[in-house]
C-alpha cells in the first residue's frame, strides 16, 4: 500500500538576488492508515509554506508532493476535483474565511450544492445538522448567525463542520487553536483525534505548541530555518529529544508551578549569527552548507560549521532512538 502523502526533497526559495531559502530539503511522509502528523517549529522555521505547498497553493522551486502516488500538481479536471475533495485544509484565523455578510449555513450549503450530496432541502438540512453535531455545535445555535455573532471556537468547529461535509482523507490544519481560548482547545483537538478514530482522516498539524503535540501524540516533525531536525514518535521525541534544538525547544515550554522560574528565551540568538544570517529563517544559500544551528548550540564541534549533517538514523544503541531520524553530528 503506498503512502498517503509523501514529500519529496521539498524546497521553496523567495526573492530574486536577496533570497530566503523558506523549505531546504524537506522529506516526509504520511502513512495511508489514519494519523495525526505535528509539524512543529518556531515562527519563519517554514511550516505555513510547506502546509501551502501541500494543499496545492504554492509551487515549490525544487522537490515534489505526491497524494496517493500521483503528483499533486498533475494536470486534470477530474484529479483536480479528487484532490479538492479528499484533501482540506483548516486555517489559523477563524474568522478571516468567512464573508460576513452571509449566515453561517451559507458555508455548510455551498459545499452540499459544489460536491452534490444532497438531492433534496431536507436532505442538506439533515447533513448540516448532522455536521454540526459531530463538532459539538448546536444547529439552532449556529446556523441563523453571522460569522461576528460565533466565538472563535464555534468557527473554528465550524470549519470542521465543513470538512466533516466533505469526508476526506487528509486534513491540513495550520495553527488552528492559536486564536481560540484554551477551554475550547481540547475540544477542538479530541474532534480531530476522533475523525481520525472514526472516519479514518489523517492529520497534519501544524503549531508551535508543543503542548498541543503532545497531547495529539502519533508522529513529530521537527522545523528549524525550512530543515528537519529531528523527526519521530510524538511522546519520544518530546520525552527524550536527541536533537540540540529540540532540547532547546522542548526546555523553553513553560512549567506549571509557580516556584520555578522560566528563563529560557528560544527568541535570542547570539549576535554572530544575526550578523551572518541577516535575521532568523532569512539564511542565503551561500551560507547554509552547514548546520544552521551551530552558533546556538551547546555542543557544537568544527565539523558543524563546515558541512550539513544529514538527516538520519542515530547511531545508539538505545530503545528511545527506535523509529527516529535527526541531523545531528552527535549521532553521526
Amino acid at each position: 500500500m503506498s503512502d498517503l502523502l509523501l514529500v519529496e526533497n521539498l524546497r521553496q526559495v523567495f526573492g530574486g538576488r536577496n533570497q530566503t531559502v523558506a523549505v531546504d530539503d524537506v522529506s516526509f511522509r504520511i502513512p495511508a492508515e489514519p494519523t495525526i502528523v505535528s509539524l512543529v517549529g518556531e515562527s519563519g522555521s517554514g511550516k505555513s509554506t510547506i502546509a501551502r505547498i501541500i494543499l496545492g497553493l504554492l509551487k515549490p522551486t525544487a522537490g515534489r508532493v505526491l497524494y496517493d502516488g500521483a503528483d499533486i500538481f498533475r494536470p486534470g479536471r477530474q484529479w483536480n476535483r479528487r484532490f479538492r475533495s479528499e484533501v482540506q485544509a483548516v486555517f489559523q484565523d477563524p474568522y478571516s474565511v468567512y464573508n460576513p455578510v452571509y449566515r453561517a449555513e451559507r458555508v455548510l450549503k455551498l459545499v452540499i450544492r459544489k460536491f452534490r450530496l444532497a438531492k433534496t432541502k431536507a436532505e442538506a438540512q439533515a447533513l448540516m445538522e448532522e455536521a454540526l453535531w459531530a463538532v459539538d455545535l448546536r444547529p439552532e445555535e449556529v446556523l441563523d448567525r453571522h460569522p461576528h455573532q460565533l466565538s472563535g471556537g464555534q468557527r473554528q468547529r465550524l470549519m470542521l463542520a465543513r470538512v466533516y461535509l466533505m469526508r476526506p482523507r487528509f486534513i491540513v490544519a495550520d495553527e488552528p487553536v492559536s486564536m481560540i481560548d484554551a477551554g475550547m482547545r481540547a475540544s477542538f483537538l479530541n474532534i480531530l483525534l476522533d475523525f481520525r478514530d472514526r472516519h479514518g482522516i489523517s492529520t497534519l498539524f501544524i503549531t508551535h505548541d508543543l503542548s498541543t503535540a503532545m497531547y495529539l501524540g502519533g508522529e513529530m516533525i521537527v522545523l528549524y530555518q525550512g530543515r528537519i531536525m529531528e523527526q519521530g514518535e510524538t511522546r519520544a521525541v518530546m520525552n527524550t529529544p536527541m536533537h540540540p534544538y529540540a532540547q532547546l525547544l522542548i526546555s523553553s515550554i513553560p512549567r506549571p508551578d509557580p516556584r520555578q522560574r522560566w528563563e529560557e528565551d528560544l527568541s535570542s540568538a547570539p549576535l554572530a549569527e544575526i550578523e551572518e544570517f541577516g535575521e532568523i529563517g532569512a539564511a542565503g544559500a551561500s551560507v547554509r552548507d552547514r548546520c544552521l544551528f551551530a552558533n546556538r548550540c551547546p555542543q557544537v564541534m568544527d565539523r558543524c560549521r563546515r558541512a550539513r549533517p544529514a538527516l538520519q538514523a542515530p547511531g545508539i544503541d538505545d530503545a528511545s532512538a527506535a523509529g527516529r531520524e535527526v541531523a545531528c553530528y552527535l549521532y553521526d
